[in-house]
């Protein structure tokens, strides 16, 4: 049974830096489009990037390009997101996921897959 399991979260001062990485062992994430998406309570999921099958295409909503950075280390099997310039509104759980259909053309993909996630929270 596959298996996304998200890191890197935490507790962070706008304007900082964190590293989420997104794991799946037994499963190559190279083979999959993957997303990282986020929710905030009382929201829908939200999609905040992917990365493509397609010589790793990278998407970004509107509210993060820019700061944020998704990439594949597959050494080791994983998908990052870098977040940068964080501000207070990115504060979510974020969650990795393959993407329905294994399609990336654009942020707004749907989760098909997903792990348990990884809370962000952006606060001085």
């Amino acid at each position: 049974q596959v298996q996304l399991v998200e890191s890197g979260g935490g507790l962070v001062q706008p304007g900082g830096s964190l590293r989420l990485s997104c794991a799946a062992p037994g499963f190559l994430l190279d083979l999959h489009a993957i997303g990282w998406f986020r929710q905030v309570p009382g929201a829908e999921l939200e999609g905040v990037a992917c990365v493509s099958t397609d010589r790793n295409k990278a998407y970004y909503t509107d509210a993060v390009r820019g700061r944020f950075n998704i990439g594949r280390d597959t050494a080791k099997n994983l998908v990052y997101l870098e977040l940068n310039n964080l501000k207070p509104e990115d504060t979510a759980v974020y969650y990795c996921a393959t993407t329905l259909g294994n399609v990336c053309e654009n942020a707004q993909v749907e989760a098909h897959i997903r792990g348990q996630g990884t809370q962000v929270t952006v606060s001085s």
